[in-house]
C-alpha cells in the first residue's frame, strides 16, 4: 500500500463489498421459486476482482467456500480475452470448474467504461437438471452422463443479448422448467443488484482506488490467516474415517484419510490414502474437497478473518486424481455432498489432536438428501428436493447443538406447512428422537426424525444418507452417536431401507428417516448428574440410558437424582471398565480404530 493509504476508507470499502455479497444472497432468497433455495437456502454468492479472485463471500454455504475460485478459473481460462460489458456466463460442468450438475453458476463481469473491475458470482442448487431420476441427485447413478444436463462454461448473455439456444436447451431438458428458469432469473437479479451497488462504490472511490482496495482485501485476509496459523502448534496429524458405502457396492466401506502438516504460517491438507473413486454418485470434485478442507481449518481460526481467496493462499490442499475426493471422468457426483460433509468430520478428527480444547466430535455426517418426484393425474410433473440437517458433535466445553445444520451446510430445514402447501407430500413427524446421542462429559447433539407420506399415485424417491454402519465418532472418551435409520411405512411393515436408495413409492407410502446422533466428548462418568436429569426430563435420554451410559440413577416419580446410588454406580462402572486413560477417539467398532499420528 502507498503512503497515502487510508485504513478507515479501506475498512469501509471492505465492509461494502461484503455487504454487496450479502445483498446478492438476500436477493436470491426474496426472488427464487424453489423450496431448495428459499427454504433450504442451498446457494452461495461471491464477489471477485477483475482477475476473478474471490474477494468476498456472502453469508451463505461454507460448502461453496472453495468452489467460486475454481469456477472463476474456468471462466477466465475460456473467456479471459473474450469478455465485454453485458456478458453473463453460465456453467455447471463438474470437470470444468463446477461441483455437481444441480449447482449452476452465474457470473457477471462488472465494468467501468471499458475496464473490467470485478465479477458478481452466485451458485444455486436447482431442483432438477434432468437425468434419470427426478431431482438429479440420485446416489446410485454410475456415470456423469446419467445425471442430467452438463453445461460447459459459456455465455448466457453476449454483450447484453440473451443466448436463447442455451435457455431452450435447459427448458427442454428439465422436469420443472418454470421453477428452474425462475431460479436462474433470481441469480441474474442478484448479479444485477451487485452491478448497481458496485457502480455506486466505484463512483465514490474511483476505479484505481477500487482496484487497489479489492486486491488489498484479499491480501488482508492472507495476512490475518498466516498470523493466526503461526499461533497454532507445528506438527503432523492424520485421521481416518469411513463412509458406509456408495449405494452400489453395498456394504463396502469407503476410506477417507487426511494428514495435516502445519509449519509456521502455512498448512498442507493432504488426502493421499483416500479410497479410489467409486461407481456410485458420491465422488467429489477437487473444488468441493478444497471447500471441506478450508472449512475445517477456517473453523479453528479467529472469526474476524474475511472469507476470500487470501485465506486459501495459506492452505494447500492435495487430493490425488481418481480418488473419491477428486473424481475424474466419467465419475458420477450428483450426491457428492455426502462425501464433502464427511471430509469435514475427518478434518475435525485430525484437528482434535492438534487442538484438543477447540474441536468438536463428529456430528450427523452432514445433511440427508431426499428427493421425491413424479407426475400428477394430468401428467404435470412435481419434484420435491430437501436436505435435512441433524445434530452437531459435542464440543470440549459444551453439548452438541440439537437439530442443527452441519457446519459445512449452514442450511435450514423447510417447514412442514410449506412442504404440504406446495407438494403432494404430508409430513407426519418432525421431532427429536431419544437415546440417539453419544454420551460424554458433554453429550452429542440430539437428532430428529422426519416422516413423509406420498399423496400422489406414485413417485420415484431418492435418498442420500450415511452413518448407518459407521457411527459418528466421539472424542477423548466420548461415546459415538447412534446410527441413522431409514424405514418404509413405519406404522405398518416397518421395512428397513439402506442408507442410500432409489425406489418407487405409491400413494400412502410413508418414508421415515432418523438422523444419527452426534458423538460425545469426554468421559460420560464425569457428566454433571443435573445435566443428565435435565436431558431425561426433556426426553432426550431415557432413565435407563442415563443409568447405563452415565451411571446416574434418577427417580422419575420425584424427578430427582439419587446421589448415593449414582456414586456407587459410577464407582462400579469405573472398576468394571478396566482402564483409566481415555482414548482420543471412540468408535462403535474396535476393528476400525483410526490410525492417528500421536
Amino acid at each position: 500500500m502507498s503512503a497515502d493509504y487510508d485504513p478507515i476508507a479501506f475498512e469501509l470499502f471492505k465492509n461494502s463489498i461484503f455487504s454487496i455479497a450479502d445483498e446478492m444472497a438476500l436477493t436470491i432468497f426474496r426472488t427464487t421459486y424453489s423450496a431448495v433455495l428459499k427454504d433450504n437456502m442451498d446457494y452461495s454468492t461471491g464477489f471477485a476482482d477483475g482477475d476473478g479472485r474471490l474477494a468476498a463471500q456472502g453469508l451463505t454455504l461454507p460448502g461453496h467456500l472453495g468452489s467460486v475460485p475454481t469456477a472463476m478459473e474456468a471462466i477466465m481460462r475460456h473467456f479471459g480475452n473474450d469478455m465485454a460489458a453485458g456478458d453473463i456466463f453460465i456453467m455447471n460442468d463438474p470437470f470444468d470448474g463446477g461441483m455437481h450438475l444441480p449447482d449452476i453458476f452465474i457470473m457477471k463481469p462488472l465494468y467501468h467504461g471499458s475496464e473490467r473491475l470485478a465479477f458478481a458470482c452466485c451458485v444455486c442448487h436447482h431442483t432438477d437438471v434432468g437425468g434419470r431420476v427426478a431431482g438429479s441427485n440420485a446416489s446410485d447413478s454410475t456415470e456423469i452422463y446419467a445425471e442430467g444436463l452438463r453445461i460447459a462454461p459459456m455465455k448466457l448473455y453476449d454483450k447484453g443479448v440473451l443466448n436463447k439456444t442455451i435457455t431452450t436447451f435447459i427448458e427442454k431438458n428439465v422436469r420443472v422448467p418454470v421453477m428452474v428458469m425462475g431460479d436462474l432469473r433470481a441469480q441474474l437479479a442478484a448479479c444485477h443488484i451487485a452491478e448497481k451497488q458496485f457502480a455506486d462504490l466505484v463512483a465514490q472511490y474511483g476505479p484505481a482506488q477500487t482496484k487497489r482496495f479489492l486486491s488489498e482485501t484479499i491480501d488482508y485476509s492472507e495476512r490475518l490467516t498466516r498470523a493466526a496459523l503461526r499461533e497454532l502448534p507445528d506438527g503432523e496429524w492424520s485421521f481416518e474415517d469411513w463412509i458406509d458405502d456408495d449405494g452400489i457396492d453395498v456394504g463396502k466401506p469407503i476410506r477417507l484419510f487426511v494428514t495435516l502438516r502445519k509449519k509456521g504460517d502455512s498448512m498442507i491438507v493432504d488426502w493421499t490414502g483416500t479410497s479410489p473413486q467409486v461407481r456410485g454418485a458420491i465422488n467429489n470434485t477437487l473444488s468441493y474437497t478444497k471447500s471441506a478442507s478450508y472449512t475445517g481449518v477456517r473453523s479453528v481460526l479467529p472469526n474476524n478473518i474475511p472469507n476470500n481467496e487470501g485465506v486459501f493462499r495459506a492452505i494447500e490442499v492435495i487430493c490425488p486424481p481418481g480418488t473419491v475426493g477428486h473424481g475424474v471422468l466419467p465419475a458420477a457426483c450428483a450426491a457428492r455432498g455426502l462425501t464433502g460433509f464427511r471430509m469435514v468430520d475427518c478434518m475435525y478428527g485430525a484437528l482434535a489432536m492438534m487442538l484438543p480444547d477447540k474441536v468438536k466430535a463428529a456430528g450427523d455426517g452432514g445433511n440427508s438428501g431426499i428427493s421425491i418426484g413424479g407426475y400428477d393425474k394430468d401428467r404435470k410433473p412435481f419434484v420435491y428436493v430437501e436436505f435435512t440437517c441433524g445434530a452437531w458433535g459435542a464440543r470440549p466445553w459444551a453439548d452438541g447443538l440439537n437439530g442443527n445444520s452441519h457446519m459445512f451446510a449452514n442450511q435450514s430445514c423447510p417447514s412442514a406447512e410449506i412442504i404440504e402447501a406446495e407438494q403432494p407430500v404430508s409430513v407426519l413427524a418432525y421431532e427429536f428422537v431419544s437415546d440417539k446421542t453419544g454420551a460424554g462429559k458433554y453429550r452429542g447433539g440430539v437428532p430428529f426424525q422426519r416422516q413423509y407420506r406420498l399423496n400422489e399415485v406414485e413417485a420415484m424417491m431418492s435418498v442420500r444418507s450415511d452413518r448407518k454402519t459407521h457411527r459418528p465418532f466421539g472424542l477423548y472418551g466420548g461415546n459415538p452417536g447412534v446410527a441413522s435409520e431409514n424405514y418404509l411405512n413405519p406404522q405398518a411393515e416397518n421395512r428397513p431401507l439402506p442408507s442410500k436408495v432409489t425406489m418407487q413409492i405409491k400413494r400412502g407410502d410413508v418414508f421415515c428417516h432418523i438422523h444419527p446422533g452426534g458423538g460425545g466428548w469426554g468421559d460420560p462418568l464425569e457428566r454433571d448428574p443435573a445435566a443428565v436429569l435435565k436431558d431425561v426430563r426433556n426426553e432426550f435420554v431415557s432413565a435407563a440410558k442415563a443409568e447405563a451410559d452415565y451411571g446416574v440413577i434418577i427417580d422419575t416419580k420425584t424427578w430427582t437424582v439419587d446421589t448415593a446410588a449414582t456414586e456407587r454406580k459410577r464407582t462400579d462402572m469405573r472398576k468394571r471398565r478396566g482402564w483409566t486413560t481415555l482414548p482420543k477417539v471412540q468408535w462403535h467398532d474396535p476393528q476400525l480404530m483410526p490410525r492417528a499420528a500421536e
